[in-house]
């Protein structure tokens, strides 16, 4: 009997370690740079700016924003400004590699905004999708986190974001 008791004391303390090895819940916040491909338009820059919770070394929840494209169209004599933002909210799956590398993939939704301004009379339209990614990390500091990854925010767009985090 006491043996048993013995192993027992031994893998409840054996499990508190390794659970204390684990990484913390913690926020996090960052800032992105985007190139977005649509099919039949050009590559568009953008920006913007995301906010996650991290329940652990592998799972977290993210929301971010994004300006995807800040251009103009011309059609003939035809010219309109066009803006197409992007909302969204994920879950993010992480698998860590070593010397502070990590490979992530993203399944969420996307609700991308489309906004036009011709001649002074300005139209929006809206799109909402399931959203997938993968992507690449790399620790820089226990707060500083980089990462590249390319996103299908739509079936007919590629994005590709680097950004960086913050963790606090």
């Amino acid at each position: 009997m006491f043996k048993k008791i013995a192993v027992a004391v031994a893998l409840v303390a054996a499990s508190a370690t390794a659970f204390a090895q684990q990484q913390a819940p913690s926020f996090y916040a960052g800032i992105a740079g985007t190139s977005t491909e649509i099919d039949g338009f050009d590559r568009e820059s953008g920006y913007g700016a995301f906010f996650g919770y991290k329940f652990n070394q592998s799972i977290a929840i993210e929301g971010g924003y994004y300006r995807v494209a800040d251009t103009e169209y011309r059609a003939g004599a035809l010219r309109a400004d066009v803006t197409l933002d992007q909302v969204d909210i994920s879950v993010i799956g992480t698998l860590p590699l070593s010397n502070g590398f990590d490979v992530y993939g993203r399944l969420g939704y996307a609700r991308i905004e489309a906004e036009a301004d011709v001649s002074g009379y300005t139209g929006k339209e809206h799109d909402s999708n399931a959203l997938y990614g993968l992507g690449l990390g790399y620790t820089f500091s226990p707060v500083v986190h980089g990462r590249l990854e390319v996103q299908r925010p739509a079936s007919d767009t590629t994005k590709i974001v680097a950004g960086v985090s913050y963790k606090f």
